[in-house]
Parts: C-alpha cells; structure tokens; sequence
C-alpha cells in the first residue's frame, strides 16, 4: 500500500487532489502558514506540490529530509534552488505542457488586439469617439514573427501562427528545436528579419534584463513585442524609451518587472515610477496581470500533468 505523504501549499484543481488520493498518496493542505512553519514539518512528506508562494531555497530543501519530489504546478522552477534539490536526489516536476496552448492563445489575441488598436477604440468608442483613421490598423500577413525561447510556449504560439500567411523564425539556445511551424536561426538574423519579437524563455542569468537598449537597437526595423515569459525578462525604463522614439511600435505584456516571485500580487516595493505609469497610459501598450496560462482548461490541464508525472515518477 501506497503511504507516502504529499504537502500541498496553493490551491489547484481539484483533479489534482482527487487522483492523487485515487492512487494511494496522503494529501495534507497548509495554503496559509508562513515558509518557516512549513520548514518545521517538512520532513515529514515525501511530495510537496506548489504554485508560486514561496521560493523553496536550500534552507528548506535541508529541512526536508525525507522529501523525494517536489511539483511545481506551473511552466517554470525558477522558485526552486533546482541544482540543489538534484543534489539531494530530489526529483523536479513541472508541468508547461498543461498551459502551453492557453498561452499561444493569448499571445494572438495580444498580437491581433496591437495590430487593431482595439483596445484603443473599444475606450473611445464608449467615450462616444467615432475616430476611425486614428485606429486604423495593421495586418499580421507578410510579417516576420521572432520568438525568443522554443520550447513549449514558443511552439504552442509558432502552431496558432499556421493560419496566416507570415514567416516565423525562432532563436533558442539549445540546437535542433525548429519544426515545421518556425525555422531556427541565429539570434542576429532574427534581429534583422523580425516586424514581431515574442518572448517565451525562463527568467535565469542569461535572460535577465535582456531586452535593454542595446538589444532593442540592434533590431533592424522597427517592431512589435509582446513578453509572455517573465516580467524581469524586460527593463521597463528601456521599453519605455523604445516606445517613445517608435523604435518599439507597441507591446503586449502579461507580465511586469514589477512582479512579485509569488504572481499572486503585482507589485514589488518600488513600483510608483514615471516608468510604470507611462506603460499604464499608452494607447499602444496592452498588459494583462499574468494570466497567459490561466484559463480554465488551462486550470485542470496543469493538475492533470502533474498527476501523470507523479504516476511516472512511482511508476504506478
């Protein structure tokens, strides 16, 4: 019989809960004690599942001595010490393929509401402003996407892209990842060819604050962004002055550098700035609170993934 003990600390679909008790597995639920009293009662799982509450460091991890996986139920690990958690022989689980297709999905709707000014003209047409030359707007066909970052978010958007007549081009740093929906290239030539860039990597060293002035300006046209990565990803002041001098036509961001680690809440200590504001008030800056992958499809998807790399984990 199945006695191991998985520790839940955020809220999921229930079919998480559900088919992990299905199996044999003890749930226990904390959403609400702080890092330090989770830590004092850790050794006493084997699983911890999470979302996005607390970074789990390598004073927890010591904490946890009986801890074999730890399931993250999201895209990223960037919460997790992962170098550390391997050296203890414990097992990572994320689940990027549960939201992959919700956060293709957004990036259109991203791209096409830019391109429309639809949420300019939804604004001033329930003002009662009829300004159509002021909200005329561009068509996707014949552009030249980038994406930055192909694995399952970028993949997911190249595949929403098929129905237009447009040239994707993706830049990754692991070889061999292009398909049938984008050709790989080298990072230059996506900076000479790209009317898009779309961001789909995870927040580490490499790509922290990468998309900077210097990045921006060795863009050969002018373009459109859209970051549906993370907020960090992308310095707001460097952004700002893009959009000011057009070098940057417009953007879409779903997520901030102001965010907090944890998603739940937008801001860090210090987001009252002229840069947040500038970014708040253009008409050509759409921003959505992090919610690419938070649909509600996306919602079960995300917990059925990790039940099934938990099944394979045990191989049950």
């Amino acid at each position: 019989m199945n006695t191991k003990k998985i520790l839940h600390i955020d809220s999921n679909h229930p079919v998480l809960w559900d088919s992990l008790k299905k199996l044999g597995f003890q749930n226990d639920a904390d959403y609400t004690s702080s890092k330090e009293e989770i830590e004092a009662k850790i050794e006493n799982y084997q699983g911890i599942i999470i979302r996005s509450r607390f970074k789990i460091d390598k004073t927890f991890i010591d904490k946890a001595k009986n801890l074999e996986f730890i399931a993250r139920v999201g895209a990223g690990l960037e919460s997790i010490d992962c170098e550390y958690a391997e050296s203890k022989n414990i097992y990572l689980i994320a689940a990027p393929e549960g939201n992959r297709n919700a956060v293709g999905e957004h990036a259109l709707g991203m791209l096409l509401s830019l391109f429309n000014n639809l949420n300019k003209a939804d604004k001033e047409v329930k003002k009662g402003l009829w300004q159509r030359e002021s909200n005329r707007g561009y068509e996707l066909d014949g552009k030249t996407i980038g994406i930055i970052g192909y694995g399952n978010m970028g993949k997911a958007f190249a595949k929403k892209l098929r129905g237009f007549d447009v040239n994707v081009l993706c830049y990754d740093i692991l070889p061999n990842v292009g398909d049938e929906n984008a050709k790989q290239v080298s990072l230059t030539e996506l900076q000479q060819k790209a009317d898009v860039l779309s961001l789909h990597v995870p927040w580490t060293e490499v790509t922290d604050k990468m998309v900077n002035t210097n990045f921006i300006n060795l863009f050969k046209k002018d373009f459109w962004l859209l970051n549906l990565a993370r907020g960090k990803c992308v310095v707001t002041a460097d952004l700002v002055n893009a959009l000011q001098t057009g070098k940057i036509k417009g953007a879409g961001l779903d997520v901030l550098e102001y965010e907090k680690l944890s998603f739940e809440n937008l801001f860090d200590e210090n987001t009252n700035n002229p840069d947040f504001d500038y970014i708040r008030n253009a008409n050509n800056v759409l921003l959505t609170p992090h919610i690419g992958g938070w649909t509600f499809e996306s919602h079960e998807k995300l917990a059925q993934t990790i039940v099934n790399k938990i099944k394979k984990l045990y191989k049950l």
